[in-house]
């Protein structure tokens, strides 16, 4: 299943602007007020929609991630994707993304259909808890980044993990029903 647009909008939650009502837009807004209102994120660190931009044979493409939470200091130590099919099979997709990230790599990265969630280790890529129970609230997420080792990709790694990524992304975009499902590359700017 793809995300096309309901042809309304709605207000966004954690910027308050209007924005296009999607079929998958109605779980985001739910997913970022449950962090919010029941696991105590600011609304200040948790940025929507962050686009990842990654290069694959010379080729610019760019997949936005649902959600970057991000430290004090402006560090992303989270990234929360939402999936629309059995949350298992985009646990790797998801890993990869938390190492690709700017900033990054992040600690920890979940991957989410609203109803389950997988919290994964992105170093390891390893599930550390499976439920919707396995999304940490902010304390407990600043405790568990702090004691985490997360240290930078080296080029190898980074192209390797590039290539995996897109193939997942491959899966996700262009090979759907329809052109509207295709991974857009970046436009070039002259």
């Amino acid at each position: 299943m793809h995300e096309t647009s309901l042809g309304g909008t709605l207000r966004d939650y954690l910027t308050g602007e209007e924005i296009d009502e999607t079929t998958f837009e109605e779980f985001r807004q739910a997913l970022a007020k449950l962090l919010v209102e029941e696991k105590g994120y600011p609304k200040a660190q948790i940025k929507g929609k962050v686009k990842l931009t990654y290069c694959v044979d010379g080729e610019d493409f760019e997949r936005p991630l649902d959600f970057v939470i991000y430290d004090e200091k402006g560090k992303p130590i989270l990234v929360i994707i939402f999936c629309s099919g059995e949350v298992g099979t985009y646990e790797r997709e998801t890993a990869c993304a938390g190492r690709l990230i700017e900033g990054g790599p992040v600690a920890y990265a979940v991957v989410t259909d609203t109803m389950d969630a997988s919290l994964l280790d992105v170093r390891t890529g390893e599930v550390v808890e499976r439920s919707m129970k396995a999304l940490p609230d902010w304390d407990e997420l600043l405790e568990m980044v702090e004691k985490t080792d997360v240290t930078p990709l080296t080029d190898k790694q980074r192209e390797m993990q590039t290539r995996v990524f897109h193939t997942y992304c491959g899966f996700l975009y262009g090979t759907c029903c329809s052109d509207s499902c295709s991974l857009p590359t970046l436009s070039k700017k002259f």
